[in-house]
């Protein structure tokens, strides 16, 4: 049985056509069902077991990398001397965070307490917890600009009653000691005579307060009814504002508790976040993009204007009384202690800071703060949260301790909390929202080219089919009309034969006559 080739092409074409249009369809709804997965899988739900783990107990490894500035002059410094520092360390600490305590309510948020845990860690460190640094004792010179409006008579009294626990105005103790605390009779004193003035009831560190404790109850949304709202937060410790700052603005609680955001990130969009460890929101924003082992980016860094008073900046207003531009005073929510926070070595901060001290060297590579996000997602892929620790000193009258020290802002430590997805969360994470999606993609444009070629090729076939029939009905036709031709010319040929005979016997003589 003879196949039809011109019926075979035409079906071709129809597959061709169904294959052009599965690949367009392809095109407009392999986004959707892309979008559709990263909404399920970026909803806090135990249902999605890898996102929920990850979110849950954090499976990358974070570290605290902290640096020391070790003070180089300090009787010079008592004589009014400008203050000389050496920048010690880094004494690097690994971070595990887990949430506890967690639970769901009706409206579509979830509480929980995030613990945190640090672990010294000897190879990542430039030295050990036993090294030696010299570094202001808060505990004298805070209290001393703390107590310069009360009276002569009792700024002499607290003199002696340092000078009674052999209170210095510098420490020079041992880096876990300054890290996690150290025995201390003025610190035992107060505690038991002024309870509530130390942020801690037991040793006096840097660090006492963080290790082993949680950053507060934070109540979140899941994303279950809005996309656009999950991992937000709706309070802290029951508050949906704060009472440390002048404003309301200032005293808002915006954005995120600081671990991932919203999914469909656009480079017009900014990072919010609370850090109750700053007692204050904080808004990150668009820098560049960027690539990660493959994976798209989206670098966002500390604006110019965070740290700004209020001066150069009016909507900082609310977190002063401020001092130059780059410092944030965070003494109303610390104990009322002269404490400032800035970015490491006074970064994007007034020049005049950095006059002050000697041996500060600010650069963006390595002080700069900067958080890399996967845009499609919310999720971090790279974190570096830099933040210095600084002391506002001066002499106050009638404390002998604090000498001839000149008015300063004195960095004490600054630190680096750093993390980024490797290992099998980067070859799931690769695997999901890049190869996947890439494949959806050239199978789209594979259906598109191969209907496309499809149909051509059938057109060809066909048209050539068709072509040939035609010429063959053609040459048909031709040789029927040359037969046809033939035969009349033989029988006008006979015809004219049997004329001439005739003629030629009526012409002849009769044989007979």
């Amino acid at each position: 049985m003879a196949i039809d080739k011109s019926k075979v092409a035409v079906g071709f074409i129809v597959a061709g056509v169904l294959t052009v249009f599965f690949g367009t369809v392809l095109a407009f709804v392999g986004p959707l069902i892309i979008d559709d997965q990263i909404v399920k899988n970026t909803m806090i739900d135990p249902k999605n077991e890898m996102s929920y783990t990850m979110w849950k107990d954090i499976p990358v490894p974070f570290y605290m990398s902290v640096y020391f500035f070790h003070i180089l002059n300090p009787k010079e410094l008592l004589k009014g001397e400008k203050p000389m520092v050496e920048q010690r360390g880094p004494y690097v600490y690994r971070k595990r965070c887990q949430k506890d305590n967690i639970t769901f309510h009706p409206n579509n948020t979830v509480s929980y307490r995030e613990y945190r845990k640090y672990f010294f860690e000897p190879a990542m460190s430039n030295g050990t917890e036993s090294d030696f640094v010299t570094i202001p004792n808060m505990l004298v010179l805070g209290a001393a600009v703390m107590m310069e409006n009360l009276p002569f008579a009792v700024r002499l009294m607290i003199s002696a009653t340092f000078k009674t626990f052999n209170e210095g105005p510098f420490l020079n103790k041992t880096v876990g000691e300054l890290m996690w605390g150290y025995d201390s009779g003025l610190v035992d004193f107060l505690n038991t005579y002024l309870p509530g003035m130390l942020p801690s009831s037991g040793k006096f560190g840097l660090f006492a307060e963080f290790n082993n404790s949680n950053t507060g109850l934070f109540t979140i949304f899941t994303g279950k009814d809005d996309i656009r709202k999950v991992h937000k937060v709706d309070s802290w410790n029951g508050l949906t504002e704060l009472n440390y700052w002048r404003t309301p603005q200032c005293n808002m609680i915006n954005g995120t508790a600081g671990q991932m955001w919203p999914p469909f990130m656009t480079k017009e969009s900014t990072l919010p976040f609370y850090s109750p460890d700053a007692c204050r929101s904080m808004d990150l924003v668009y820098q560049r993009p960027g690539e990660m082992h493959g994976i798209p980016l989206y670098r966002y860094v500390a604006p110019k204007t965070l740290f700004a008073n209020g001066t150069d900046y009016s909507p900082n207003e609310g977190f002063c009384p401020c001092r130059q531009s780059g410092l944030l005073n965070v003494s109303s929510c610390r104990h009322n202690s002269p404490v400032f926070i800035s970015h490491p070595h006074f970064f994007n901060a007034d020049p005049v800071l950095l006059d002050y001290v000697q041996g500060l060297s600010p650069s963006e590579e390595n002080h700069g703060l900067f958080i890399d996000i996967h845009p499609q997602t919310g999720v971090p892929l790279n974190v570096a949260i830099r933040l210095q620790l600084n002391l506002y000193m001066k002499r106050v009258s009638g404390i002998t301790e604090t000498g001839k020290i000149s008015e300063v802002v004195m960095p004490m430590i600054w630190f680096e909390e750093s993390g980024y997805i490797d290992g099998p969360i980067l070859k799931t994470f690769h695997t999901s929202l890049v190869v996947l999606p890439a494949v959806m993609e050239y199978m789209q444009y594979g259906f598109i080219s191969l209907g496309l070629a499809t149909i051509i090729i059938a057109a060809l076939v066909h048209y050539k089919v068709k072509k040939s029939r035609t010429n063959t009905a053609n040459i048909s036709t031709e040789v029927e009309k040359t037969g046809k031709n033939k035969l009349d010319g033989s029988a006008a040929s006979e015809g004219n034969t049997s004329t001439s005979s005739e003629e030629r016997d009526t012409l002849l003589p009769d044989k007979t006559d």
